[in-house]
């Protein structure tokens, strides 16, 4: 009888303590390759160590992160996949794209595709709807966009053939500096929480990696070029080495993708602005 009643109130007690637990706040972050990489770390060749989302969420142990990264996509993609991406409903909402966007040529547009809903087309109506989508799973949810960030030359560590210029220069008449000012108005009318990657988070062509390990179109020796000499120095795929090795990783490890100094950098960012936003979320 004794057993009995010390089980029950160990029960009680137990039920009563869990009653007192906070319920955890869920974050769903939207992105591309920047916020897939969170848990693919091998797939940087173990360069990084951990994403921004994981970083976040060891600051802020109050949230769990749902990651909602796709690997290359565009926001016109994401826009036009919206339905069967199943998106949650959650208590705070990223937006983390346009860079591959950008790189894509796909067109910016105008804020008026945004305010007039003209569909996927172009890089405003894409915003659109994927604003809607996330404010018809739940109005009061706080929205962040995450400006891109700016890029050097990016090639990828598992396929060299795979590269990119940087944001130095317009791809398809469009510069990555426009998309932004995109960006910057619809986060203006909305009232969205804006964190600006690319003019405030100090990673840009010059500080992306140290150096460009290249062949000298003179001598054909190997040489690390630092920026901006190296963007003029072409790069043959097929007959030179990685032109990124670990000595030149500095706030990214591609000249595209953050290193965990990159990450870092973007994590604190995103900490100054959801800590604000998280006691109104609780009430």
């Amino acid at each position: 009888m004794k057993y009995r009643i010390g089980s029950l109130l160990f029960l009680v007690l137990a039920v009563t303590l869990l009653s007192f637990v906070p319920r955890k706040l869920t974050w769903v972050a939207i992105g591309d390759s920047i916020t897939y990489l969170n848990e693919h770390p091998d797939e940087t060749g173990n360069r990084i160590t951990a994403g921004y989302m994981s970083r976040v969420v060891k600051q802020l142990p109050e949230l769990q992160y749902i990651n909602h990264g796709y690997n290359g996509w565009t926001a016109c993609g994401i826009a036009n996949k919206i339905e069967e991406l199943n998106f949650p409903r959650a208590d705070i909402y990223s937006i983390f794209l346009g860079t591959n966007d950008w790189w894509a040529g796909l067109p910016i547009g105008t804020f008026a595709d945004y305010e007039n809903k003209t569909g996927n087309g172009t890089v405003n109506g894409a915003f659109r709807t994927i604003i809607d989508k996330l404010r018809s799973l739940n109005p009061d949810a706080p929205v962040i966009l995450m400006t891109p960030l700016q890029r050097s030359d990016f090639v990828y560590i598992k396929d060299a053939n795979n590269n990119a210029y940087g944001s130095y220069k317009p791809k398809a008449g469009q510069t990555l500096l426009r998309l932004v000012q995109a960006l910057d108005t619809i986060a203006a009318k909305e009232k969205l929480v804006e964190v600006d990657l690319y003019r405030k988070s100090g990673i840009t062509p010059e500080t992306a990696v140290k150096f460009k390990r290249l062949k000298d179109p003179q001598t054909g020796e190997y040489k690390n070029y630092t920026w901006p000499a190296y963007k003029d120095i072409p790069f043959d795929t097929k007959q030179e080495e990685y032109p990124y090795p670990l000595a030149a990783v500095n706030m990214t490890y591609d000249g595209l993708h953050p290193s965990d100094k990159g990450y870092q950098v973007i994590t604190n960012m995103l900490l100054k602005a959801m800590k604000p936003l998280l006691p109104r979320i609780k009430d």
